[in-house]
């Protein structure tokens, strides 16, 4: 869980109190962090991406969301979905019925996008973007 813990952090330190934010760092694909709304069971989601272009079309290169919940300890947020529109990739950790309410967990891809946003988030801090040379543009208050 503290693994969990440590990426609310992260994902509220970027967004600096903000619902979008645009963040850039020479070198690198910007990184957008936006709040996108609430799952059916009240769960804040936020997305975190990198954005390309191709035929002047945005695409995910990745978007990992994250639902965000509380726990005695705090706020924890678990990846739950994983999209990459350049190989036509979209998987969820969750299925969800028509009142919106979980039904049936994917394992093996929580474990798998859990791993790839440590070392997501490793990377961001390495090449800066939690840094004073990263450049912030709040994109919605």
């Amino acid at each position: 869980m503290n693994i969990y813990r440590d990426f609310a952090a992260d994902l509220n330190q970027l967004l600096h109190g903000h619902s979008a934010v645009r963040i850039t760092v020479n070198g690198y694909m910007p990184l957008s962090v936006e709040e996108i709304g609430i799952d059916g069971e009240g769960h804040r989601l936020v997305s975190l991406c990198h954005y390309g272009e191709q035929n002047g079309d945005p695409m995910r290169d990745p978007d990992i969301v994250f639902m965000f919940q509380n726990s005695p300890y705090g706020p924890f947020a678990e990846p739950v979905s994983f999209r990459n529109d350049y190989l036509g990739l979209n998987q969820e950790v969750y299925r969800y019925d028509e009142h919106g309410t979980r039904t049936h967990l994917d394992t093996k891809l929580k474990l798998h996008l859990r791993e790839l946003a440590r070392i997501w988030f490793a990377n961001l801090k390495e090449q800066g973007f939690f840094g004073d040379k990263a450049v912030q543009t709040i994109l919605s208050p």
